[in-house]
């Protein structure tokens, strides 16, 4: 553990760290719905607040910050700190994607629905090469129930959204192949990481049914009480994924073997991010501490479109 090195505390419920080129992160505080700045030197500067529960982030091709609203939580104390619950009816605001421009703080909605379905409560998300924008949504667990989970794609430029996937329990986390050719998901209570075949842009190529209907196909599961939150994709095409309740990031490699699990500290390590020189630092946000940590990486993380290059 000596190669972790604290860059932030005291955040609360940090989540989808972006590291910008200045060497800022970038990164959500849900319970304080807001989009926040943490300067290399550990000064916080609040970008712009959000309302509902500002989740996943990511830089867009127009230079703005895009960033999955999850719609609001409630929040519960445990023996691990303040941790998210169902919302009661006025926590809860609906799920959208929206858009911050870095410069004024200034937050638009881009989209709160496919057709006639509401977003209920989008989590993670990315852009592929040519500015479509791929999330998932978690969707919310209430006092006796729970949805299930979908994953969306936006057309380049905002030109329509489409569903690619739905039904699979709640998904999280989202990553591209380095070809571009597979969407993984990763599949929170179950700790599965799926692979889905692109067709086409923001289409999953049809594939052989294993039981339920599942256009995808199931390349990782863990065993004992782990679960899957939030991930990023090394150059090599090996998926990182936050663990929680092991408190670790799972490196999953393409077959599905587990590569390694890299310890972190904290229970609830809910994501990951790659910066700094060659991308062999990972940025790792742990929501139960409240922290931001960054670590040596011993492989480089996958250039992101619009960001890295």
């Amino acid at each position: 553990m000596s190669n972790i090195r604290v860059l932030a505390t005291d955040l609360a419920f940090p989540e989808g760290p972006v590291v910008m080129p200045d060497g800022s992160v970038i990164l959500v505080e849900i319970r304080a719905q807001q989009l926040t700045r943490v300067w290399p030197d550990g000064r916080k500067e609040v970008v712009a607040k959000m309302p509902g529960g500002p989740n996943g982030a990511a830089l867009g091709p127009d230079g703005k910050m895009y960033v999955c609203n999850n719609g609001g939580f409630g929040w519960v104390k445990t023996g691990h700190g303040i941790m998210p619950g169902a919302p009661a009816a006025h926590e809860y605001i609906g799920g959208s994607i929206q858009r911050v421009d870095l410069a004024s703080g200034k937050v638009e909605t881009v989209v709160d629905k496919c057709g006639e379905h509401s977003l209920n409560g989008p989590n993670d998300l990315v852009f592929d090469r040519d500015g479509g924008l791929w999330f998932t949504d978690l969707g919310k667990r209430r006092a006796r129930d729970m949805d299930v989970g979908a994953v969306y794609y936006i057309q380049p430029g905002g030109k329509g959204i489409v569903e690619a996937v739905f039904g699979v329990l709640p998904t999280n986390g989202i990553g591209l192949s380095p070809d571009e050719k597979t969407v993984y998901v990763a599949e929170t209570p179950t700790a599965r990481l799926w692979a889905y075949d692109l067709a086409a842009r923001g289409e999953v190529r049809p594939g052989d049914v294993i039981y339920r209907g599942e256009r995808g196909k199931p390349i990782c599961g863990l065993g004992g009480y782990q679960m899957f939150d939030s991930l990023a994709v090394e150059a090599s095409g090996n998926v990182c994924v936050a663990t929680l309740i092991s408190g670790c990031i799972s490196v999953i490699a393409p077959d599905g073997k587990v590569v390694e699990q890299v310890p972190t500290g904290d229970r609830v390590t809910t994501n990951i991010a790659f910066g700094g020189p060659d991308l062999k630092t990972a940025y790792i946000t742990l929501s139960g501490k409240g922290e931001l940590i960054a670590m040596d990486w011993s492989r480089p993380g996958l250039p992101l479109n619009f960001l890295n290059k």
